[in-house]
């Protein structure tokens, strides 16, 4: 089974393709960052976010796509962005008939570093080590997105968790 984990963000996007047996053990195919420019507009940095996912739904066809929760703090700008950024993702992979599943920060950090308000760092040194990396995965965006992913292992370790993003490509 493969999960994708999305770390979703405009300037920063991250993702991690992750293989799992469904016994714990988990191996990373593919981690990284998909990067749009600040100064460029909006929907041309969203489309260009869009191919990407495309491409990698394309490439590794995940049957999850796990994506980070927004968590709206104070800037009321980062928070649309990120938003749009998740839709796109979640329709994507719902176009595709993959199942999605969404997990608050919280969720992410107590899944894969034993506590919910675990900083950037530990998550990071959690995710080299939970998969065996030689080096913790950067930028922190790629590191967190691998997270998502093992957080959904943690959660669905089978892959049961049924939502209607894979029911409406059925119809």
């Amino acid at each position: 089974m493969f999960v994708l984990g999305v770390d979703p963000g405009l300037s920063r996007c991250g993702y991690a393709v992750l293989e799992t047996s469904g016994r714990g053990k988990n191996r990373p195919v593919a981690i990284g960052v998909i990067r749009t420019e600040p100064g460029d507009p909006l929907p041309g940095r969203l489309a260009e976010i869009a191919v990407e996912i495309r491409s990698l739904l394309t490439e590794f066809n995940p049957d999850v796509v796990a994506v980070e929760r927004i968590f709206f703090q104070n800037n009321v700008r980062t928070a649309v962005s990120v938003a749009q950024v998740s839709g796109i993702v979640i329709a994507e992979a719902a176009g595709r008939g993959a199942r999605v599943a969404d997990y608050s920060p919280s969720q992410i950090k107590a899944a894969v570093a034993g506590d919910g308000r675990a900083d950037k760092k530990q998550v990071q040194m959690m995710v080299q080590t939970l998969l065996g990396l030689s080096a913790p995965p950067k930028p922190a965006d790629a590191a967190d997105a691998a997270a998502v992913a093992l957080c959904h292992l943690a959660h669905d370790p089978f892959g049961q968790r049924a939502d209607a993003g894979r029911l409406a490509a059925r119809r």
